[in-house]
Formats: C-alpha cells, structure tokens, sequence
C-alpha cells in the first residue's frame, strides 16, 4: 500500500471519572450500555468511521502506548490516502489514560456515550481493559484487539471481544520451554498489578509441567521504585536464570542491578518489555536479553506484512523506530481493515461482529489471523529473539 503524510494525532479531550462509589459508576454506565446495545448506540457517518483508543499516552508506559499507537494510526493513513473503505475514511480517534485503570474506565465509557464511535481497538494494558471489560460487556460495541496477552481480556462469553495476538501463557511456555532445557533453578520478577500476576501464574503453570516451581520470586511498583531491593531479594537464591514479568519503567533499574551483581546471568522477558526504547535505554546492560516476541521481525521485510508496514511506517512520518509493538498495533490495524472488507457497504456493528467470526485463515502476507470462538487469540505466533550488542534484536 502506498501512504501519503497523515495528520498529527487525533486526542480527544479526557473526562472527568463519574463522582460517586466505584459501584454507583458500574450501575449506570451498565445502564447506559444497555441502551447502546438496544441500537441507539452507533449512528453511521457519511465519510468518515470513526474509532476510539484509550491508551497510555503519557505515564510509566507511555513508550509503548504511543509505539502501538503510531502503527495503528500508519496503516489507518495508508488506507486513508488509497480513498478509504466502502466510501469511508478511517479516523482512530485516542484517550490518553496514563496508564491508570481508573481513567481508562472514564475513557470508554465516553466513547460508548459517543455515536460517533463505531468500536475501540488497541486498548492498552491488562489493568485498564479489566476496569473496562464490564462496561463493555453492557454495550456490546466491538472491543477490537486489546494490547494485552492476559487471559482476563479472553471472556468466553463476549462475542464483541476479539483477541489477535497470543497470549501472556502460551509466551511464557515458549520461554519456560527454551530456558528449562538446561536450568532447573527459575526466579521470577513480576510487577504488582494484574499484568504481573497473570505472567507469574503462566510461569508457574509451565514450570509445573516439567516438575518445577519458582526458586523464588519477588514483585516490583509500576514506577520501579523497589526494583533495586526486590532484585536483590531474587538474587539471595542463586538462581540459573531469571524471568522478567514487567513492563516500562521498573524493566532498566531491575536489569541494571540484575547485571551488576550477577553479569552473566540469563534473563528472559515478554513481548510488552522489549519495547525498542527501553532496549536503547539499557545499553549493553541489554545484551543477551532473551525476549519472546508475538508479530514478526520489525525490520526484515521479507514478510510482505513487515515490508508493508516499513513503507507505511515511513510515510507516517514519526519520530519512532520501528518496534514490534508499532507492528503489532498495525497488524491489528490490518486484520479490523479485513474485517470491514467482509463486512461490506451495509455496515452495522451486528454484521461487523459476525464478519471477524466468519474470518478464517486469513493471510495478512507471512503472518496468518484465524478467529475461531471468543476467549481465543486470532494468532498463534510466538518466536524468541535475542538483544545482541547495539539493541538489535536477533532470532
């Protein structure tokens, strides 16, 4: 696809979290959702389908909200500059949450309210979509592509809810399978939110498949202010080799004391921590960093999808380097843009939903989508990549 130039981004102005118990919010925006899905919701406009993005555009992992942002908003621009789709232009219209659950809960809840909004995609952040799953659930509007592996975000009972990519549990086997193959002692480091536990508990999971447990195991605050003594808690067990449940801001201070005081020891991470910031960040400290990643190599464009994206990615204009988290938020972008293919001029959000179930073995070129029943990812891709010396991540 040949892109021209987009325009800056599109933030909308944030509200205010409704006053009142935490219950009291829940009760009427529940009610309010009910009667988006009884059909006042969505109102189609004559141009221009309008998307909305509650995201962490500024805060601990503003890195990567923006990054999966911009990959998004690349191949939305792409389509735009080509004349659109079924006589409709692409706007994704995004919510800075800072990535806090509370705001992220205020965010959706306006875009529900608003009939302009035809879904939300790549939402940010294991935290912010469980705040948000139950008004969600009351609306029924399509919840496309949430930025997180997390079994929380997989409702079996949500057929509005549509996961691409794999999950935090089947990372944690790819690791888990690869480190145990001549370890035996596993420590793990987790953050202290819903995020970290769900990848502790994928950890255990898998190391109890082989007859193993945790030889210890510590939690690190968002902002990374106890990484330094909860590191050090994990080193005091000698362990072989260390899995790093975080994301954003504890990931530099636990690697760093993790080098200095054991230089040589394997560290093992998820896809969400290998952001390419946070990579030219650590330095050398990075070096040898084994992270599973869950969409192909940004930078080789021998996969049609990844040669696409360089091209969009460029004609974007950004700032940012090609990460895998820009190439997941524009394979995501991709798969929605098939999905309103199938779905045809006669768009509703009833026929939008059946079309992404109706989806199967769909070639994006190199990187396959199958949507099968809710509460399963769309993708399967799993690879390991290593960070060699100058932050380049290699397999």
């Amino acid at each position: 696809m040949k892109a021209q130039h987009c325009p800056p981004l599109s933030v909308s102005p944030e509200p205010e979290f409704p006053s009142g118990e935490r219950r009291r919010f829940l009760q009427v925006s529940a009610a309010v959702g009910l009667g988006l899905a009884a059909g006042s919701g969505w109102a189609q406009a004559r141009d221009t389908l309008r998307l909305g993005q509650s995201t962490a555009l500024t805060g601990p992992q503003s890195e990567l909200g923006l990054a999966n942002h911009e990959g998004a908003k690349a191949c939305f621009a792409a389509l735009n500059a080509k004349g659109g789709i079924n006589g409709m232009k692409i706007e994704l219209v995004a919510r800075d949450d800072g990535y806090d659950a509370r705001r992220a809960a205020a965010n959706v809840e306006a875009f529900i309210a608003d009939p302009g909004i035809f879904a939300l995609i790549n939402c940010f952040g294991t935290p912010m979509v469980e705040a948000s799953l139950p008004l969600v659930r009351a609306s029924g509007i399509p919840y496309f592509a949430p930025f997180t592996g997390a079994m929380l975000a997989r409702p079996k009972d949500m057929r509005n809810v549509f996961n691409v990519r794999a999950s935090y549990p089947e990372e944690a086997e790819q690791l888990v399978a690869h480190l145990t193959l001549g370890m035996r002692r596993i420590a793990v480091l987790y953050q202290r939110n819903s995020f970290g536990m769900e990848v502790f508990e994928g950890v255990k999971d898998s190391l109890a498949k082989r007859k193993l447990s945790p030889v210890s195991f510590a939690t690190i605050e968002n902002d990374g202010s106890d990484a330094d003594s909860s590191t050090r808690k994990v080193l005091s067990d000698d362990p072989e080799a260390v899995v790093l449940a975080l994301a954003g801001k504890p990931v530099a201070p636990a690697i760093r004391t993790l080098r200095a005081a054991k230089p040589g020891l394997p560290l093992y991470a998820l896809s969400v921590m290998g952001s390419a910031a946070t990579v030219t960040a650590l330095g050398d400290d990075a070096t040898g960093l084994t992270v599973s990643q869950i969409v192909p190599m940004p930078t080789n464009p021998v996969r049609p999808v990844v040669h696409d994206f360089l091209q969009d990615w460029r004609a974007l204009g950004t700032a940012l380097p090609p990460s895998h988290v820009a190439l997941e938020g524009y394979i995501n972008a991709r798969v929605f843009i098939e999905a309103l293919k199938l779905t045809g001029r006669n768009l509703t959000r009833t026929a939008f939903i059946d079309s992404v179930w109706n989806m199967k073995k769909v070639d994006l070129g190199g990187f396959e989508i199958n949507f099968s029943e809710p509460g399963r990812g769309a993708s399967r891709f799993v690879e390991l990549t290593m960070v060699a010396r100058g932050g380049k991540f290699i397999r």
